[in-house]
């Protein structure tokens, strides 16, 4: 391409291991034209980040070595000093994170951050840079910016914060926005939001966006082109409703055919396995067939009424509570023996409340949480630890589950011998077996948890949650933080266990495209509250509540068609469940719309601001 911004012509990037040089990223070429969008996709391990820190030069000196050729608009950027370079970072290329937090100072204010980059590229004396810096911060929406130019990262909200990391990227005008997974870590709607203004700004600076992700419904919304990574090689490119309507690669089409598709439900009775292609032949190498759950006709196994937690905020050690952030409010539902439960929100509408409450990781402040017909609310600390054998928890994070200096093997036994149900010898057998039947071999026992990757990592958490047998599984955003195949993997294990030992699940999820494959039942939870439960195909197929129809509507569409029709996207977050500490909550009425679905009555303000994210 002859008037290509970014120019990229195979790029080798290798790192030093202890027998020598290994290349990460292998002969990688592709351009970037003026205001074009341009997608590298693939799974973890695949080389794309490296790729972006390369054309950058942020890989670590004396560890890395970069060969090839990066031009930016016909600079060889490759062979520049490093003065030079920090010239052009942040002025000419900048570059989102994943996490913000993590690329935000915590000690400096967000108004400082970004006008220190006026100051420096830009050479704007400090007052213009605070008037800019403000008028960046209106740009990308973040409300009140004048009064909140003060305010430090911890006091903004995740997608607010990724605005201000956009807002900082776009101080200095940049030729080309390198954006590294910004919206993985986010909510749909909010991802939505920042996909919609990465959209806007492009088009409004005349930028070109090199977005690097592995979610193939966000490539489908944002790209023009598409780069598609596998073991450190770029294995196919181009147009990408081309990719979409004929992948040429087996690698390719297994990760178009792993993306979960909302709607794909429509018709089936049960939840279904997702689809697994192998990636060397594309061909389809598990069945879609889910065998039938275990259900039993008995009570539920778990039962949660007026569930109710609120933490209290006072102003010093000694004051008196001055407000209160009602966290969960009211909450009621059931959950049978093979069935699975999800619940639903946003980041702060208290579902992660919920399930530790459950669990009383956290102390509820009232209500009732009934195991097999057992209060959990008021069992002593040894009733409760031997009560707590029944019931399990999954988390988000598995690195974070699973401590770094203890061997898996250990780690899955830990369990059964504190709790007396195996001695060291019978929970050797045991951890051998729990291992197979979560697709990991016995030998595995003895590795450390940074032997295994992200996938294999969320199965031994899955195999130690079952080394008791408990009757419910508690499954904390279980599959969020992994690749779309990975996701596919373990979602597909989950569903294959639940049906072969009559598990319960409550699974925890803001991915609306896995809740609708893997649920019998559908909680909605907005600012504490479920404002709508029912059977997955009345939820996802006849929503009443507004909340659920704009959840719904936030989902990305895996259709490279639509990715010129501007989607309505509401812009404000769910909002601050602090309430002053006189507080009194309204009593909710529900309506039933029909066998098993309620939704709570809504009055007028929902009509006009429920779908933009505005509380009852």
């Amino acid at each position: 391409m002859t008037n290509a911004v970014l120019s990229v012509s195979n790029l080798v990037t290798s790192f030093r291991t202890g027998g020598g040089w290994k290349s990460v990223v292998d002969g990688v070429s592709f351009d970037i034209g003026p205001k074009e969008t341009v997608a590298v996709v693939g799974e973890s391990g695949s080389g794309k980040s490296v790729t972006a820190l390369s054309i950058m030069q942020l890989n670590a000196p004396g560890l890395s070595r970069v060969d090839g050729s990066v031009k930016l608009e016909g600079r060889e950027l490759l062979t520049l000093s490093n003065a030079d370079m920090r010239r052009i970072r942040g002025n000419e290329i900048a570059m989102i994170f994943q996490e913000p937090m993590t690329s935000l100072n915590p000690v400096l204010s967000i108004g400082f951050q970004i006008a220190e980059a006026l100051v420096l590229h830009r050479r704007l004396s400090h007052a213009a840079a605070e008037a800019e810096t403000i008028r960046l911060l209106e740009k990308v929406r973040i409300p009140a910016a004048k009064s909140r130019f003060h305010e430090y990262p911890h006091r903004f909200s995740g997608g607010m914060r990724q605005r201000v990391m956009i807002a900082m990227a776009l101080a200095c005008k940049p030729k080309l926005l390198i954006a590294d997974e910004p919206t993985t870590a986010l909510d749909v709607t909010i991802q939505a939001q920042i996909l919609q203004l990465i959209k806007e700004l492009q088009e409004e600076g005349e930028m070109s966006v090199l977005f690097i992700t592995h979610d193939m419904g966000v490539v489908a919304e944002i790209a023009d082109r598409t780069v598609v990574m596998y073991k450190g090689k770029a294995i196919e490119t181009g147009a990408t409703e081309d990719i979409f309507k004929n992948p040429a690669q087996p690698y390719t089409r297994s990760l178009l055919s792993a993306v979960p598709k909302l709607g794909s439900m429509r018709g089936e009775t049960r939840p279904m396995r997702f689809p697994i292609f192998d990636r060397t032949t594309g061909e389809p190498d598990e069945t879609v067939e889910t065998p039938d759950t275990v259900k039993g006709a008995e009570r539920p196994v778990l039962e949660v009424a007026g569930l109710t937690k609120r933490f209290e905020i006072s102003s010093g050690l000694f004051s008196s509570v001055k407000s209160r952030i009602h966290a969960v409010e009211n909450v009621s539902f059931d959950v049978r023996s093979g069935e699975t439960l999800a619940l639903v929100g946003e980041s702060g509408c208290g579902k992660s409340t919920t399930g530790r409450a459950i669990m009383r990781l956290i102390e509820p402040s009232s209500g009732s949480v009934q195991l097999d017909g057992v209060d959990l609310l008021k069992l002593s600390a040894n009733d409760l630890l031997e009560r707590r054998k029944r019931m399990q928890m999954i988390f988000q994070d598995p690195f974070a589950s699973l401590n770094p200096r203890m061997k898996i093997g250990t780690a899955i036994a830990e369990p059964l011998i504190i709790n007396g149900v195996a001695n060291r010898s019978e929970a050797r057998d045991k951890v051998a077996d729990l291992l197979l039947r979560v697709g990991l071999s016995a030998d595995m026992a003895n590795r450390f948890p940074h032997e295994f990757s992200g996938g294999q990592r969320q199965r031994i958490c899955i195999a130690r949650a079952l080394a008791l047998e408990p009757r419910l599984i508690v499954a904390d955003e279980a599959v969020s933080a992994l690749d779309v195949s990975v996701k596919a993997q373990v979602v597909n294990l989950m569903l294959e266990l639940q049906a072969r030992m009559g598990l319960a699940y409550l699974f925890i999820s803001h991915d609306m495209a896995v809740i609708e494959r893997v649920s019998h039942r559908v909680a909605v939870m907005y600012l504490g509250e479920i404002v709508e439960i029912g059977p997955r195909a009345a939820i996802f197929q006849n929503p009443q509540h507004p909340y659920t129809k704009r959840l719904l509507a936030a989902v990305p569409i895996a259709d490279p068609a639509r990715r010129l029709q501007k989607r309505s996207v509401p812009n404000e977050e769910v909002r601050s469940p602090v309430r002053s500490a006189d507080y009194i909550p309204p009593v909710r009425q529900y309506r039933e719309v029909s066998p098993g679905h309620a939704v709570m009555v809504w009055d007028a303000e929902w009509e006009k601001m429920g779908t933009s994210g505005q509380s009852v």
